[in-house]
């Protein structure tokens, strides 16, 4: 999949994620590149409606990442405060670069080396005028 859309809404941004999730396999990794407020962590929430997961989705900013059991499991991992893949392994999260099992989601991957290079999707997210999005999938 390598495709560009605009979204107009949150709730366009989420049909986003659905229609990603109806792709991802186990082991995969998607990166989520944008600024603050792009809307990240609503595409996280899409994937994981995609993933049939039924739990409320929310940013794992101060646990670093929260894990979600859906189809298959969805590891949620925000890398704002980290800043280097050894980081990750401290804290027991390289396990899920890639994942055994399940897919990661990870947002703020470009203050990492290396992770986007990693990843089997990157979604990069661009605000526009009126509050839209661009959002362009890439398979890496």
């Amino acid at each position: 999949m390598n495709k560009t859309i605009i979204a107009h809404t949150p709730s366009e941004m989420e049909e986003i994620g659905i229609e990603l999730a109806s792709i991802l396999t186990d082991g995969m990794v998607v990166s989520l590149v944008g600024p603050l407020g792009s809307g990240k962590t609503t595409l996280c929430k899409g994937i994981a409606k995609g993933l049939l997961i039924t739990d409320v989705v929310v940013s794992p900013s101060y646990m670093i990442a929260r894990s979600y059991q859906g189809r298959m499991c969805m590891h949620h991992i925000d890398a704002y405060r980290v800043s280097t893949l050894d980081e990750l392994a401290e804290v027991g999260l390289d396990d899920y670069l890639p994942p055994e099992s399940g897919v990661s989601i990870v947002e703020w991957p470009d203050r990492i080396d290396g992770l986007i290079e990693i990843s089997t999707f990157q979604v990069t997210i661009e605000l526009l005028e009126d509050e839209d999005r661009r959002v362009n999938i890439s398979k890496q």
